[in-house]
């Protein structure tokens, strides 16, 4: 099924068939819609989230499984699924309705505090890493491979990538950078992670962090990949607070910023290959930065370390 065949009709009937109880309840788009799934609203109080790809639809039974166990230690809310559809309706896979969170997403809204924000995502996180890990599910290919080891993406795709911005940005630099985040690792006990930092899956209401969503690349492992929304997101005063509000070592955060790195080389890459706007994939994200500021960001950063 393509993307664009994840319709708020085709979400309305899977309710209807499934849920009939909620048949009558509205479904409406919302304003900032994921990749991985497409959400909907239904009524004022819940959502609907199908899987946009058999590749992500294995998150729906890690979610359904585990965020019931994280949501009541953690600061903020986060989604709450109160349901479990089924393939029906030409629709594959299996698919959630959660609560409706309030809110707007970090990307579009105005944040009253940006440092007072990065404190709060910084004792959320804190929180996180320090939940018991037993049983937790491992680092996953289809999602990323969030938590395991940064190696994963030393191929093609980072040479590639660093020819094409060559003249633009100082490939030795960035290459530099790259290879110290690969000379080291989590030598620790795993931990929860959230495994998609960005934007885009942090609320905000009355200028202030309200909620943290999608935890569909959510692993136990190395923390380090929720690191790079210190360059993509923060800057000056706000990174350093956040920097500052979380315990992890030197090491860490060099992996955090080959994972800033890798995100915005990959998001440049991909948009010249397909002949696209290098910056769509940055709003999308819910990035405060473009790919190149990114990755200047990092090296600066870098520099100071």
């Amino acid at each position: 099924m393509d993307r664009d065949e994840i319709t708020a009709e085709l979400a309305a009937r899977l309710v209807a068939e499934q849920f009939p109880h909620w048949a009558k309840l509205p479904v409406r788009p919302v304003a900032l819609n994921g990749w991985d799934n497409t959400t909907f609203r239904l009524g004022d109080e819940l959502s609907i989230r199908l899987p946009s790809g058999a590749g992500y639809a294995a998150a729906v039974a890690k979610e359904q499984r585990w965020l019931p166990v994280l949501a009541p230690q953690l600061p903020k809310p986060i989604p709450e699924p109160v349901a479990l559809g089924r393939p029906g309706c030409g629709y594959p896979w299996p698919w959630s309705i959660n609560r409706w969170l309030p809110g707007t997403p970090a990307g579009l809204a105005p944040i009253a505090d940006l440092a007072a924000f990065a404190v709060d995502l910084a004792d959320f996180l804190s929180t996180l890493y320090g939940l018991d890990a037993t049983g937790g599910p491992p680092p996953e290919p289809g999602y990323g491979h969030r938590g395991g080891p940064l190696s994963t993406y030393d191929d093609e795709e980072i040479p590639e990538a660093l020819d094409l911005i060559a003249g633009r940005i100082d490939v030795r630099a960035v290459a530099e950078v790259w290879q110290a985040a690969l000379a080291t690792e989590w030598d620790r006990k795993p931990v929860w992670l959230h495994g998609d930092l960005v934007g885009s899956n942090l609320l905000v209401a009355d200028g202030r962090l309200s909620a943290v969503i999608d935890f569909g690349c959510s692993a136990v492992g190395d923390p380090s990949c929720d690191l790079a929304i210190t360059w993509t997101f923060f800057e000056g005063a706000s990174a350093r607070r956040f920097r500052d509000a979380l315990s992890l070592d030197e090491a860490t955060w060099a992996r955090g910023r080959g994972w800033a790195l890798w995100k915005a080389l990959i998001t440049i890459r991909r948009s010249r290959l397909n002949g696209t706007d290098e910056y769509a994939g940055a709003r999308r994200f819910g990035w405060r930065h473009d790919p190149y500021q990114v990755v200047q960001n990092v090296l600066a950063d870098h520099r100071r370390s």
